[in-house]
C-alpha cells in the first residue's frame, strides 16, 4: 500500500471520508472513536497493590527486624517471634496505605494535565481534549503547539516542526502540503506532521491519519517496556540520611551487644537488645512520612491551579529567589481590548472605548481594522455579536477564555473589527487569503496576502519600530498616500511612546498592493496607524509582589512589550516605584566576558523589554551565576529554552502553549502570578514539615539510643526491653510524624528569606537540637527508672516505667516541634488538627500496652501503684515542660 506522506492528499482525504472545510461532525466523532478507540499512548503500568504490598518487605530495616524474629525462633521465644512478626506487618499495613493513597494521588494529578487541540468540526474551529481526536479529524496547527497525532498536511504556511523527539535532528523541519517520495525517511517526510513533535514556527492545517500507538511516536513507545521513574534531590538526600543512619547505628549496636557481653550478659538478650537499639535508631517511619508529605502536598497544589510536573521541583520553589514574571496574563489580566486608533489623518487619538467610540467611526479607521481583521489568525465564535471591542469576559480578573478562538490580542482587534460590522469571515469572501508570512521575532511583524480586484492586497502588523522602519510612504485624509519622511517617522515614533507610556500595549498596520503573492511583503509599505491595546493589571498582583518583597523574593518583569508599556505596568503592579526597564538591544553580553560592573548592574534592573530567547537565557543564566534560585514563567514556544534553564520553569496552562508546559515543572491552570506565590509557600511548607518530622524521629530514637547504651555500658538493668522499643518506634512513633509531615503552613513562613538552595535536610542547628532533645529525653526517663530502682520497685516495675515514660514523652515530644520564638498555643503544631488525632490515637495504644491482656505480658509491662504513675507522669512531662520553656525564651532562629 502506498504510504500516506507520498500520496496525492486529496485521495487521503477522499479515503478518509474527510472535509478540510468542516470537518467531521460530532455524530461520525463518536462512531470513529468506538472504531478506532482513544488517541493515547499505551499507558505505563501502574503500581499495583500487591507490588506496593512486596515493597514494604524491601527495606534494610525490615531485614534485621526478621533477623531478630529468626534468633527468637532458634531460641524458642515464640511469643517474641510473634511479636516481632506483628510489628513488620503493622510497619508494612503502615506503609502500604499512605504508599497507596499517595500513588492514587499522583494518578489523579496527572490526570489533571490534559493537552488540547484545535480542531474544525462541524464547520467551527474548537478545542477539544487531543484523547478524542480520530482519524479524519482536521486539526489547526500554530507555532507554539504540540502535534497530537499523526497528520497528512493540508496547508502549510511556513509551517516548521522540532522533530527531535522521533528523529534526533535539532534543526526544525519545513512543511509542505506536497507529496513525496515513498521511501523518504522519517526525516524528509515534510508532507506529514507527527505526533509529539512541537511546531516551531508558522501555520498549517492537516488531517488525522493514525492516532495513539499507531503512530511514529506510539511505534517508538512499543519498544518502551517501563518508564524511568523520577527521583528529586530530596529524595535522594532523604536515602543517603537513611542509609548513613543504618551504618551508623548498626555500629552503636554492636558496641552496645559487646559493652553488655563484657559487663557479663547473656550474648542472645544482648544481641536482640542490639538489632531493637538498631531499629529505635533508624527512622523507620521516614520514607512513608516524606512520601505522603510530598504527594499530599502537590495534591494541595494543583486544588489551588499549581500542577507540579516534576517532583524535584517541590524542593526548588522553597529555595526561589527570583522569578522572572511574563506582563501578559501573568501580571495582567489578559483580557485585552482595543482602546485607542492613532490615525495619520487626526490630530489626536481615536478613543475606542464602548463609551466614547465615534458612532461614525473616519473611514481610515475602518481601513486599518479591515487590515488587522485580515492580517490575523484568531476566531470569533459564530455566535458573538460584533458590538464590543473588549475580548475578555465580563467578570474582572476572568481567566475564562474569551468569545473566540486564539491569540487575545487577535481576538481583541476582531472584536474592534466587528464593532463597526467589519467580519473576517466576509472580508476573507471578498478578499481570499493566498499566502500568510507568519510572525517572526527577528522581523517582529506578520503578513497576509489577499486576491484583490487587481493583483494582490498585502496586510501587515507588527512592533512599530518594524513596521515604521520599513514603512515608505502614509496614507493622508483624503485616502491618498504621501512619503513618509525621517522627520514623520520621529513624529511618528513620539506618538508611540506616549502611548506606550500610559500602559498601552501598542501595533502599527501597514498594506502595499503588490503583483504576486511571492512578492516580499516587507517592503514599499503604506503607513495605516497604530492601535493601542490595554491590559490592565491584575487586581491581586499587587498583594502577591508586595508578600514576595516580604519573603525575600525579587520580581523581575521579562516581556517582549515596549520598554515604556512594560515600565507602566511595573509601577502599577508594585514592583517598584520608578522601575528601572532595559531594551534587549542594550543588554551586555551574558558569556562572562564583558566588564564585570556592566553585568552587576542588570541586578538593579526590574523591567527587561524586547528581549529574545536567547537574551532570557543568558539573563537566567547571568542570576543563577550570581547565586540566585531563578523561577521563570513563560507561555510560548520561545520561552521553552528558558522555562528548562530556570530552576523552577512555569507554564501558562489557559493561553500557554503545549511545547511551553512541556518544558515546564510546573503548570499554572489559571495563569495567575498570585499562584506561584502558593505553590511558593507550599514548597516551603513541604520542606519545613519534612524537616520537622525528621528532626522528631531523630530526637527521639537517639534518646532510646543513650538510655539503653549508657544503661548497658555501666552495667545497669536496662530501662527497655527489645520489644518495648519496637513497639514505640514501629506504632507509636509514625502517628505524630504523619501529622507532622502534613501540617499547614507556619503563619510567618513567607517573611523568611528564600532557603539555601544547597542547604542541607538537617544543617548544624538542627544536628544540635536534635542531640539536646535526644540528651533531654534520655536523662529524664534514666532518672526515674533509677529512682524506681532505688525505692525498690522491683526491676519489672522500673522498666515498665521506663518504657510508658519513654512512651508518652515522646507522644508530649510532638509540642516541642514548633519554632522558636513562637506562642505555646498559637503555633502550627498546636494549631495541626492531625497532631491531636495522632495523639488521641497513640495515647489510646499506650493504654493498651499498659492494661491490655495479652499485649501486656507480650511487652513485659506489670501493672504500677499511684507512686509507679507519678513517676511515668514526671519523666515524660519535664522534657515537655523544659522544652516549651527554652522555645518561648529562645529567640527565632533565622533559616
Amino acid at each position: 500500500m502506498t504510504p500516506t506522506h507520498s500520496r496525492n492528499v486529496k485521495n487521503v482525504l477522499e479515503d478518509l471520508s474527510a472535509q478540510p472545510d468542516t470537518g467531521l461532525d460530532d455524530g461520525e466523532v463518536r462512531r470513529r472513536q468506538k472504531e478506532h478507540g482513544r488517541n493515547r499512548l499505551k499507558e505505563v503500568e501502574t503500581a499495583s497493590p500487591w507490588r506496593i504490598l512486596a515493597d514494604q518487605f524491601k527495606s534494610l530495616v525490615i531485614a534485621i527486624l526478621a533477623g531478630a524474629a529468626i534468633v527468637s525462633f532458634a531460641m524458642s521465644e515464640i511469643v517474641q517471634m510473634l511479636a516481632i512478626l506483628a510489628a513488620i506487618l503493622l510497619n508494612a499495613v503502615i506503609g502500604f496505605f499512605t504508599e497507596w493513597k499517595a500513588v492514587r494521588s499522583m494518578e489523579a494529578l496527572r490526570s489533571l494535565g490534559t493537552v488540547q487541540t484545535r480542531v474544525r468540526r462541524g464547520g467551527q474551529s474548537a478545542t477539544v481534549d487531543a484523547e478524542t481526536l480520530v482519524p479524519g479529524d482536521i486539526v489547526l496547527l500554530e507555532a507554539g503547539d504540540v502535534v497530537t497525532a499523526d497528520l497528512r498536511l493540508i496547508e502549510s504556511n511556513g509551517l516548521t516542526c522540532d522533530e527531535a523527539a522521533l528523529t534526533g535532528e535539532s534543526v526544525p523541519v519545513s512543511k509542505t502540503s506536497d507529496a513525496v517520495d515513498k521511501d523518504a525517511p522519517l526525516a524528509e517526510r515534510g508532507s506529514m506532521a507527527f505526533k509529539g513533535t512541537a511546531v516551531t514556527d508558522g501555520s498549517g492545517t492537516g488531517v488525522v491519519v493514525e492516532i495513539g500507538m499507531n503512530t511514529e511516536l506510539g511505534s517508538i513507545a512499543q519498544m518502551t517496556t517501563e518508564a524511568e521513574q523520577e527521583t528529586s534531590p530530596l529524595e535522594k538526600r532523604l536515602d543517603r540520611l537513611g542509609r548513613n543512619l543504618v551504618v551508623l547505628t548498626l555500629l552503636v549496636a554492636a558496641v552496645v551487644a559487646f559493652l553488655g557481653v563484657l559487663g557479663g550478659r547473656d550474648i542472645v538478650p544482648m544481641l536482640e537488645t542490639a538489632v531493637a537499639l538498631a531499629v529505635a535508631a533508624v527512622p523507620e517511619g521516614l520514607p512513608i512520612v516524606a512520601t505522603v508529605a510530598l504527594a499530599r502536598g502537590m495534591w494541595q497544589m494543583a486544588q489551588r491551579n499549581a500542577l507540579v510536573e516534576r517532583l524535584a521541583a517541590v524542593e526548588t520553589l522553597g529555595s526561589t529567589s527570583v522569578i522572572f514574571a511574563d506582563k501578559t496574563g501573568t501580571l495582567t489580566q489578559n483580557r485585552m481590548r482595543v482602546a485607542r486608533l492613532v490615525l495619520p489623518s487626526e490630530d489626536k487619538d481615536i478613543s475606542w472605548e464602548d463609551d466614547d467610540r465615534p458612532e461614525a467611526p473616519p473611514e481610515l479607521a475602518c481601513r486599518l481594522l479591515e487590515v488587522a481583521a485580515l492580517c490575523n489568525n484568531a476566531e470569533l465564535d459564530k455566535d458573538t455579536e460584533g458590538g464590543g471591542a473588549d475580548a475578555g469576559p465580563e467578570d474582572e480578573d476572568a481567566g475564562e477564555r474569551p468569545a473566540g478562538t486564539g491569540d487575545p490580542m487577535e481576538i481583541a482587534l476582531l472584536h474592534a473589527a466587528a464593532a463597526v460590522d467589519i467580519r473576517r469571515d466576509k472580508l476573507l469572501e471578498e478578499q481570499p487569503e493566498e499566502r500568510e508570512v507568519s510572525f517572526d521575532a527577528e522581523t517582529k511583524m506578520m503578513a497576509t496576502f489577499h486576491k484583490a480586484a487587481s493583483g494582490f492586497r498585502v496586510a501587515v502588523k507588527g512592533a512599530p519600530e518594524a513596521v515604521l522602519e520599513i514603512s515608505t510612504h502614509i496614507v493622508t485624509r483624503e485616502g491618498e498616500t504621501e512619503t513618509l519622511a525621517d522627520r514623520g517617522r520621529d513624529e511618528w515614533a513620539e506618538r508611540v511612546e506616549a502611548l506606550a507610556g500610559q500602559g498601552y500595549r501598542v501595533l502599527a498596520f501597514a498594506e502595499r498592493q503588490v503583483d504576486s503573492p511571492d512578492t516580499d511583503p516587507y517592503g514599499d509599505l503604506t503607513l495605516l496607524g497604530l492601535v493601542g491595546l490595554a491590559d490592565p493589571p491584575r487586581s491581586d498582583v499587587a498583594q502577591a509582589i508586595e508578600q514576595c518583597q516580604r519573603a525575600g523574593i525579587a520580581v523581575i518583569m521579562v516581556t517582549g512589550d515596549q520598554p515604556v508599556t512594560a515600565a507602566a505596568i511595573a509601577r502599577d503592579v508594585g514592583l517598584a516605584d520608578d522601575p528601572r526597564a532595559i531594551v534587549g538591544n542594550d543588554l551586555p553580553q551574558t558569556d562572562g566576558d564583558q566588564d564585570e560592573d556592566k553585568q552587576g548592574n542588570l541586578l538593579e534592573y526590574q523591567v527587561f523589554a524586547r528581549v529574545s530567547p536567547e537574551q532570557k537565557l543568558g539573563l537566567i543564566r547571568h542570576w543563577q551565576d550570581s547565586g540566585a534560585v531563578v523561577a521563570m514563567t513563560g507561555d510560548g514556544v520561545n520561552d521553552a529554552p528558558a522555562l528548562k534553564k530556570a530552576d523552577v520553569g512555569i507554564a501558562m496552562g489557559q493561553r500557554g502553549t503545549d511545547v511551553a508546559r512541556e518544558a515546564a515543572d510546573i503548570v499554572l491552570k489559571d495563569d495567575a502570578f498570585p499562584t506561584i506565590i502558593v505553590a511558593i509557600e507550599q514548597g516551603r511548607t513541604i520542606f519545613e514539615n519534612i524537616r520537622r518530622f525528621i528532626v522528631y524521629l531523630l530526637s527521639g530514637n537517639l534518646g532510646e539510643v543513650l538510655a539503653v547504651g549508657l544503661c548497658a555500658a555501666i552495667g545497669a538493668p536496662l530501662p527497655l526491653l527489645p520489644l518495648q522499643i519496637l513497639f514505640i518506634n514501629l506504632v507509636l512513633d509514625v502517628f505524630p510524624a504523619l501529622a507532622l509531615g502534613v501540617g499547614g503552613s507556619p503563619a510567618d513562613i513567607m517573611d523568611r528569606p528564600p532557603r539555601e538552595a544547597k542547604e542541607p535536610i538537617l544543617t548544624r542547628r538542627h544536628w544540635i537540637a536534635t542531640g539536646l532533645w535526644g540528651a533531654l529525653i534520655a536523662a529524664s526517663v534514666m532518672t526515674v527508672f533509677f529512682v524506681a530502682l532505688w525505692q525498690d520497685m522491683g526491676q519489672d516495675a522500673a522498666v515498665t516505667i521506663g518504657f510508658l515514660a519513654f512512651a508518652l514523652a515522646r507522644l508530649w515530644h510532638v509540642f516541642n516541634m514548633r519554632d522558636a520564638g513562637t506562642g505555646v498555643i498559637r503555633n502550627s503544631v498546636v494549631q495541626n488538627r492531625w497532631v491531636w488525632y495522632a495523639i488521641a490515637l497513640s495515647a489510646v495504644l499506650v493504654a493498651a500496652a499498659a492494661w491490655l491482656p495479652g499485649l501486656t505480658t507480650v511487652l513485659g509491662v506489670v501493672p504500677l501503684d499511684l507512686s509507679g504513675w507519678m513517676l511515668v507522669l514526671g519523666g515524660s512531662l519535664v522534657p515537655l515542660v523544659v522544652g516549651q520553656t527554652v522555645l518561648s525564651l529562645v529567640p527565632r532562629a533565622q533559616p
